[in-house]
């Protein structure tokens, strides 16, 4: 398997993400840490307005792409081309609707964004689909909030394991998200690790929308193959959080003033983050860590349950 290959599988316009999020900083390093730090804060449009509602109507528009398996897609798309229909794609879309939860406090919404995030900025596809195991919809997966993956030139298969939190509080959002991610990345190979219920998944339902490229992946989850030495385990994490600096009312944004605060906030959100990723036993662990300050946590939550159709504001 080749990087070409992954990123076959890649869905969506990374172009359309730049609308509505604005990259202040990429690639930040955290001494004595292998993290990357990646902070986007939410774009200003010409009015001088923040827009989480649109942010909100953009990612649930992807929902497809999220929630329902790659080669589930195409079948319904090959059905549709066949009777000239949109039938069978309107009936997925409407499945994917009814797999997110209607509660309150639910992180779906931060679970999303970083299914955007990893394959519209980190070129690294979803392989394994939660949405489609869930069971009950008023409950959470338990798992990963998603699973990632990346090769090098060398055929190793970079697993990244996802863990989102979107609160109030930064400090918050980065102790439990890295709190949550750890279990997944350290510890030891046993039949009662906390990844192994995902990993018996992906040897079953790991899917690129590709019978050879899936099957070729689903080699490195058999135990009885070689293969399954050449996986290394890493971390793509999301914490959004409530940033003083958004205009608050009917105050103008300004884009700039914005950026420049989001950058300057960002050195104390690193120093956290080192700190906690030390006392998670992660520091010699890879893992690509977004920053989302937000103009509020609780808004962004009813902003995505709103477009998604679940929940008035």
């Amino acid at each position: 398997m080749t990087p070409a290959d992954l990123e076959s599988a890649l869905t969506g316009n990374p172009e359309a993400l730049e609308v509505h999020l604005t990259l202040v900083e990429r690639d930040v390093h955290i001494d004595g840490h292998l993290v990357k730090v990646h902070c986007h804060c939410l774009s200003v449009d010409g009015n001088g307005r923040v827009q989480p509602h649109r942010l909100a109507e953009f990612m649930r528009n992807a929902v497809v792409d999220y929630a329902i398996p790659r080669s589930k897609l195409a079948d319904a798309k090959a059905r549709d081309n066949r009777f000239n229909s949109t039938e069978a794609v309107a009936d997925l879309i409407e499945q994917a609707k009814r797999s997110f939860t209607d509660l309150a406090n639910t992180g779906e919404g931060g679970e999303m964004l970083l299914f955007l995030l990893a394959e519209r900025f980190l070129k690294l596809p979803q392989i394994l689909c939660k949405m489609d195991l869930k069971t009950d919809t008023r409950m959470h997966y338990h798992g990963a909030d998603g699973v990632y993956a990346g090769v090098t030139d060398s055929g190793t298969l970079k697993l990244y394991w996802g863990e989102s939190k979107v609160y109030s509080g930064s400090s918050d959002a980065i102790r439990d998200c890295l709190k949550s991610l750890s279990p997944f990345l350290i510890e030891p190979e046993h039949e009662d690790a906390g990844r192994e219920r995902d990993l018996i998944l992906l040897s079953d339902k790991a899917d690129l929308n590709n019978p050879a490229l899936t099957d070729a992946l689903k080699r490195y989850f058999d135990k009885s193959s070689v293969m399954s030495k050449r996986v290394q385990y890493c971390g793509v994490a999301l914490v959004g959080f409530d940033a003083p600096f958004y205009p608050k009312g009917e105050a103008k944004a300004v884009a700039e003033d914005i950026v420049e605060a989001s950058r300057t906030a960002l050195i104390d959100w690193t120093k956290h983050v080192g700190k906690r990723l030390k006392k998670e036993k992660l520091n010699q662990i890879e893992i690509e860590l977004f920053c989302i300050p937000l103009p509020s946590a609780e808004g962004f939550r009813a902003a995505f349950l709103k477009a998604m159709g679940i929940k008035d504001q």
